[in-house]
């Protein structure tokens, strides 16, 4: 791990033994906000080294151009990108160009890295904003994929839950959608580690980058179900 990385680390131990102390009301929220603010100054933390998501074993940080290489290894699979309903990446250049969009238009997108080589995504995972699942400002969409080399080690639950407390507990969301094509079990058995909960079947489930019409499963988590499971 690099230097800075070592330094970055070091300021998500700190900040969740501060957050820890704020759960339990050992300290006040003012209190909390400065020792945090001291951290971020003492230890230069930049906007983008803050708006990371830290897990046990995992980062999610916002893309950059540069992991276009990195995005397309793994989304040049078509493993990867069929079951989810979009075309594979066929070379680098179309990677930037999704990184690109994902970068103007996606804000809460982010690059799934192992904690030792947060440098090298080995997949994505999102909150969508007004997708067709969505029936009122107050929800949003789960989405992810992720490396076939990674597959098998419940990375994915791993990164939602981490991505769902962060959609309920400070984007105030009170509900999150995610579907999965008929057939992928992988991601049924991830969504329901998380405690999604299936609502109905969509038969005729348009697959436009595909141009393919498929069968589609939608599962729901409600933050009163993830408090639940949570507290």
């Amino acid at each position: 791990m690099e230097e800075r990385e070592k330094i970055v680390e070091l300021f998500y131990k700190q900040k969740e033994t501060l957050d820890n102390f704020l759960e339990r009301d050992a300290i006040s929220k003012e209190q909390y906000d400065i020792s945090l603010n001291g951290l971020i100054t003492k230890m230069g933390i930049t906007n983008e080294e803050l708006d990371r998501i830290v897990t046990k074993r995992l980062v999610l940080r916002k893309w950059r151009i540069e992991d276009a290489p990195s995005m397309f290894k793994y989304a040049s699979d078509p493993a990867i990108g069929i079951p989810c309903g979009w075309k594979p990446h066929t070379n680098v250049e179309e990677s930037k160009r999704i990184i690109n969009a994902f970068i103007d238009h996606h804000p809460y997108c982010y690059a799934i890295c192992l904690k030792e080589d947060v440098e090298h995504p080995i997949g994505c995972i999102e909150l969508n904003l007004k997708t067709s699942l969505c029936r009122s400002e107050d929800e949003c969409e789960l989405g992810y994929w992720l490396g076939k080399p990674y597959w098998g080690n419940g990375y994915v639950p791993e990164a939602a839950k981490s991505l769902a407390k962060y959609g309920f507990e400070i984007l105030g969301y009170n509900a999150i959608w995610c579907g999965y094509k008929d057939g992928n079990t992988k991601s049924l058995r991830a969504q329901e580690k998380v405690g999604f909960e299936y609502q109905r079947t969509i038969d005729n489930w348009v697959v436009e980058q595909l141009n393919e019409v498929r069968i589609a499963h939608v599962s729901l988590l409600t933050k009163e179900k993830w408090l639940s499971l949570n507290n």
